[in-house]
């Protein structure tokens, strides 16, 4: 788990100001050390489906085939399109699994670490974290919580200071991932309930607390707190948090595909990026080809 990192103590106005967007999330409420944030990951706090970025990051160390990579950037297109159906989940975790399996989780920390530094990084919304800077410049805890595996869980968490975070954990026997899950996927119902254990744990008040999404998937966590936002939201979020009152913030620009619900940089980019990852694959081959034909 990340440890908890305290940020020096700024203006609030001008972290505030930093945070706030052509449509702003005020950040009114109460706050305090059992006012927690709990902040999704993908498309809330960076652009795009993290698992996607951590694909590439697999195939460029062969843990993933270039078709693997590009059949995996398509289900997260038709996800965003169509929304999530049943089994889709099942599906997702069964592919996780089947390539991690065997595998060490130093080898798997090793690579999270590099997926950051190579993919996401750079596809962080400076907004998202103007707000979770926020949160940390008033002593408040922040958390991350996503159904990406821990282990780049808590890499995210533990480079931008938050003070940990809660992914989907993958079984391992003596270092070596066994193909099982640790409960459940954090996803829906099941991250809900994993923030409720965690503010019981640490003795946070829902009541005070924030939490962050993009997604109606996270209609759990976010109505269990007494001040939820909506983030680059999704069709069914919209409307929900405009039905209820709750800020809305959007960063996306270009051209907008609501009518579809699809996140046009989550979509677009899972898809142009799968193609480009298997390209590079497939021209990788053919010069080991070229390099085996000479030696030949």
């Amino acid at each position: 788990m990340a440890t908890r990192s305290i940020a020096h103590l700024t203006d609030d106005r001008a972290a505030t100001a930093a945070a706030q967007p052509a449509h702003g999330v005020p950040t009114a409420g109460a706050h305090g050390p059992h006012s927690a944030a709990f902040f999704d990951l993908d498309n809330t706090l960076i652009q795009g489906a993290s698992l996607f970025h951590l694909a590439r990051g697999l195939a460029a160390h062969r843990f993933l085939t270039g078709r693997q990579v590009a059949r995996f950037g398509w289900g997260q297109l038709t996800f965003r399109i169509r929304g999530e159906r049943t089994g889709q989940v099942e599906t997702t975790r069964t592919r996780a699994l089947s390539f991690a399996t065997g595998r060490t989780v130093a080898e798997m920390t090793g690579i999270c670490d590099r997926v950051f530094d190579d993919y996401l990084e750079r596809k962080i919304w400076p907004g998202t974290r103007a707000l979770a800077q926020a949160h940390l410049n008033r002593d408040e805890p922040v958390w991350l919580l996503t159904a990406a595996p821990q282990e780049l869980a808590d890499i995210v968490a533990r480079r931008l200071g938050f003070t940990g975070a809660l992914g989907t954990v993958a079984e391992s026997v003596d270092g070596i991932y066994s193909g099982q899950l640790c409960g459940e996927i954090l996803h829906g119902s099941a991250k809900g309930d994993a923030m409720r254990a965690l503010a019981a744990r640490e003795g946070y008040r829902l009541a005070s607390c924030h939490a962050y999404s993009d997604s109606a998937n996270d209609l759990p966590m976010l109505t269990a707190v007494g001040y939820p936002h909506a983030v680059n939201p999704d069709h069914k979020l919209r409307h929900h948090a405009a039905q209820c009152g709750w800020p809305v913030v959007e960063y996306r620009t270009g051209v907008r595909l609501m009518r579809l619900g699809v996140p046009g940089g989550a979509a677009i980019g899972a898809t142009a990026g799968a193609v480009a990852a298997g390209a590079a694959l497939r021209r990788a081959g053919r010069r080991r080809e070229a390099v085996d034909s000479v030696a030949g």
